[in-house]
């Protein structure tokens, strides 16, 4: 490699000249020995006009300077995506295939693989791993399903430990991917509803699952947060979450469908400024029930799969008319795509009387 021979004392200088000259090769690693560095350039460059910035710089002392082809190590070029990663193990057509964005939660990473491409799963494993520097990969080896909402996974590199904890905005969030469901694509839809949270405030989180909503929320904030979800691990890793984070706020975490705890909100005349309704595959089914428990002027985040926002606007405000109420939206945006022309959407409704 053509190089600069230095003295010692010169490198930094004469580094930042050829850098300043756009003659440095930067793909290679500057080389000493006991008495000189060896600088790696681009081409042949003039020694006289070099030793002429050197003596403006105060180095009017380094006659020693050379050009010399030396051995020197390169840097190698990190992959800047997951295509660049699996170029060399799968085709080009299977790296087309492959679905290369994923989630990464905590030290995890979760990730979709088509039918055709899971005979490569274990080498795709081991390139995420390197890429990503993460502890555990997993494949997703069905959809979200039943009541307690998991989904079956399987590991393909790294630790067989699906426990992590992932942070976000501040918080700790303890979970286990293999028993609650979990997404940080929602993380930025969190920090929105939050930040529209005001001090004082009782709220309840219907579908909580590990308690991101509550956790943030009384993390900034001195509210108060009931988090309910029918799945008892899910409950048991928000109690964790309430104890590894400092709290200004209070979170009561409740094990129970939400149409058997609401029971006990009426007992108690529990009525909350502020509803969060994420569980956007059979929230409708829960619009009565929320609309019920809302306060006078608060506050539903309802949340629904969808292509458009006037059948989820309707469907609400059709609801409220059976509690004789009026609807203000506040907000309606696409959370994120689920699908070709499907959105996760969310809707900010204020519930006002007749």
């Amino acid at each position: 490699m053509l190089s600069i021979k230095i003295p010692l004392k010169g490198i930094n200088d004469v580094k930042k000249i050829l850098i300043e000259e756009n003659l440095m090769d930067k793909s290679y690693k500057i080389k000493t020995d006991k008495y000189n560095g060896f600088i790696p350039i681009k081409s042949q460059i003039n020694i006289e006009e070099l030793k002429i910035k050197l003596n403006e710089v105060g180095h009017d002392d380094l006659y020693r300077i050379a050009i010399e082809d030396v051995d020197l190590e390169s840097f190698k070029k990190k992959p800047i995506s997951m295509r660049e990663q699996l170029k060399g193990n799968l085709t080009d057509k299977e790296i087309k295939d492959m679905k290369t964005s994923f989630d990464v939660i905590g030290d995890l990473v979760l990730l979709e693989i088509p039918e055709n491409l899971e005979k490569h799963k274990k080498i795709i494993g081991k390139e995420v791993l390197k890429f990503t520097k993460t502890r555990s990969v997993f494949m997703k080896k069905s959809g979200i399903k039943g009541t307690i909402r998991t989904r079956e996974i399987e590991l393909i590199g790294g630790e067989d430990s699906s426990r992590t904890i992932h942070k976000e905005h501040g918080i700790k969030l303890a979970l286990d991917l293999r028993r609650v469901y979990f997404s940080p694509r929602l993380a930025t839809e969190r920090k929105k509803v939050e930040k529209q949270a005001s001090e004082d405030e009782l709220i309840l989180d219907m579908f909580t699952g590990v308690g991101p909503f509550p956790i943030l929320m009384a993390k900034n904030k001195n509210i108060e947060v009931y988090g309910v979800d029918i799945n008892e691990v899910a409950i048991d890793y928000l109690k964790e979450n309430i104890k590894i984070n400092k709290l200004n706020g209070v979170v009561h975490p409740i094990h129970g469908d939400i149409n058997d705890v609401a029971v006990e909100f009426n007992e108690k005349n529990l009525r909350f400024d502020r509803i969060i309704m994420n569980l956007p595959e059979t929230a409708y089914k829960f619009l009565d029930l929320a609309i019920s428990l809302i306060k006078n002027d608060g506050t539903i985040h309802y949340y629904e799969f969808g292509d458009d926002y006037d059948s989820i606007v309707n469907r609400v405000e059709n609801m409220a008319i059976k509690h004789d109420k009026n609807i203000e939206i506040l907000d309606k945006r696409k959370v994120k795509s689920t699908g070709p022309r499907t959105w996760h959407i969310g809707v900010d409704v204020k519930i006002v009387g007749s």
